[in-house]
């Protein structure tokens, strides 16, 4: 069982880290230092960035679900 966790926790870690860098910048923040925040297109508008939002709230849920399950796991064995 811990395995299969352990498993999930890394796929979806890396899936995490694609999907955080699909999204485009908000500005303000370091997308603006390396050239993101050139577009002024409101963030979120289409129904990509919308689906992105949602995809990458679902593979976070996951994780932080994988992170409690293996520490319970480890905490009680």
């Amino acid at each position: 069982m811990e395995t299969a966790f352990t498993v999930l926790l890394v796929i979806t870690s890396v899936l995490m880290i694609l999907l955080v860098l699909l999204h485009k910048g908000r500005g303000g923040g370091l997308s603006d230092m390396f050239g993101g925040g050139v577009s002024s297109s409101l963030g979120g508008s289409s129904i990509a960035e919308r689906n992105l939002d949602r995809f990458t709230i679902g593979i976070g849920v996951i994780w932080g679900a994988c992170v409690i399950a293996l520490g319970l796991l480890l905490a009680y064995q």
